[in-house]
């Protein structure tokens, strides 16, 4: 591995990993200058990993950056990958601005844009959703992205242990931002979405506003910046951190309802309740059949989902689905038989769940080794219901999965936020209701 190192702290500059491949296509759209030599590049290129090297222009490197030698420069990557293992995977060619470094990472290579944070911010907005997205909202996510960025480089982590258990009868696990040893974040939703200007191109002027009037903005929690999580749709109610990840409360990210309740939420742990709840569809921000507004709200391959994503339903016969399971777990159940949810987080959301099969009863969790392990990529969520289709041998035949709300609930809610924009609350006032006590404060300049 290249000894090239991502950054250590929070600066101005970010490194985000753009592409792994075995061979990058690239286009100098004007003049860029390789840092160490002095070379000077415009139009197409090709890049290949050999031999746990990079072969450029008949040379080998460890590693190559090439800087810009104009504000107005940019370089087009060929055939990125967006939303890997995701139901709505594709490759597209993608545009960006700032540097573009190339590193060895054994038979691949890492291509990397070193960008300016705001810059950054101004892609991540609109590629998180719509560019065309109510402006309020927007600017709300801009000061999560900003202080999730910042959270996760200042690596402020207060849970030590291990990410996963693994005994004889289960399988608990969970999927975070791993600390990336070539750069500080990848560009997909791993980490959070970041497709350069391809996207806020079309809106670049309204979008660069937006981020300047929320430059330096954080949220903020017992003098630490939050770790600002977010996701598509809560389905309701919003999840606790500690029901998708390590087990380490936090208190600004704690169940919420996504609209005004006239008690207590409900507990949506207990099993009859969560079956209610995910049977029907109560109301929330995030409840809407507004074609007009999710149009604007989502990007293209985004709304290929709509409508359902509120609640919706997944059908398998038996076969189907025991050999999604075994596939996508590496377990071997033989038939399965049974889907038991044996817990619930605030929001309906399964975090321990027993398959029961012809050879095999085990128990997987958390909320993403669920929806990876019943799907060809995976589920909306894990807030879902059970039901089981008995064929003449008393054996299941067909299983049919009803769900509530798209990814891990944790924070803000963008659909929910989308609404609260459209009908008039302020960023803040979207901040507030999704990370209760924490508060916005302004950090020293970040960018140039």
């Amino acid at each position: 591995m290249s000894s090239f190192k991502a950054s250590t702290s929070p600066a101005a500059l970010v490194k985000v990993g753009v592409a792994e491949e075995e061979a990058v296509r690239f286009v100098f759209n004007s003049e860029y200058e390789a840092t160490a030599s002095g070379t000077k590049y415009s139009g197409p290129y090709e890049a290949a990993a050999d031999a746990g090297a990079i072969l450029f222009e008949g040379r080998r490197y460890d590693s190559i950056a090439f800087r810009p030698l104009s504000a107005e420069a940019s370089f087009d990557l060929r055939d990125v990958v967006i939303g890997k293992s995701f139901h709505w995977e594709r490759r597209e060619d993608q545009r960006f601005r700032g540097e573009l470094h190339l590193v060895a990472d054994g038979n691949r290579i890492a291509a990397i844009n070193l960008i300016d944070l705001e810059d950054y911010l101004e892609s991540v907005i609109s590629s998180e959703m719509n560019a065309a997205a109510p402006t309020e909202f927007l600017r709300a996510h801009a000061v999560i992205s900003r202080s999730w960025l910042l959270a996760q480089i200042a690596g402020n982590k207060p849970y030590a242990g291990p990410s996963s258990l693994i005994t004889d009868g289960e399988l608990t696990r969970w999927y975070d931002r791993e600390e990336h040893s070539l750069y500080d974040v990848c560009a997909d939703d791993h980490c959070q979405r970041y497709q350069g200007i391809t996207r806020a191109s079309a809106n670049s002027r309204a979008i660069a506003d937006i981020v300047r009037s929320t430059r330096g903005e954080v949220l903020m929690h017992n003098r630490q910046v939050c770790d600002a999580r977010f996701y598509k749709c809560c389905g309701g109610i919003t999840e606790r951190f500690e029901s998708v990840w390590e087990p380490v409360p936090h208190q600004y990210l704690q169940a919420v309802a996504d609209a005004r309740l006239d008690g207590p939420l409900p507990d949506l742990s207990d099993e009859a309740a969560a079956s209610a709840w995910i049977r029907s569809s109560p109301p929330a921000w995030c409840n809407t059949s507004d074609a007009d507004l999710l149009s604007r709200a989502l990007n293209n391959y985004d709304s290929e989902t709509t409508p359902g994503f509120y609640r919706w339903t997944v059908d398998y016969d038996a076969g189907e689905l025991s050999d999604i399971v075994r596939r996508r777990s590496g377990i071997d159940f033989g038939r399965i038989l049974d889907l038991v949810p044996l817990s619930r987080g605030a929001s309906g959301r399964i975090e321990r769940l027993q398959i029961v099969g012809t050879k095999l009863t085990y128990i997987i969790g958390k909320e993403l080794e669920i929806r990876r392990s019943l799907s060809e990529s995976h589920l909306f969520s894990s807030a879902f219901v059970v039901d089981k289709t008995t064929g003449p041998d008393g054996l299941p035949q067909r299983f049919g999965l009803t769900g509530a709300g798209w990814g891990h609930g944790v924070g803000l809610c963008q659909t929910g936020a989308a609404v609260m924009g459209e009908r008039g609350l302020s960023y803040r006032q979207i901040l507030a209701h999704y990370y209760p006590g924490a508060t916005i404060e302004s950090l020293p300049a970040t960018g140039n």
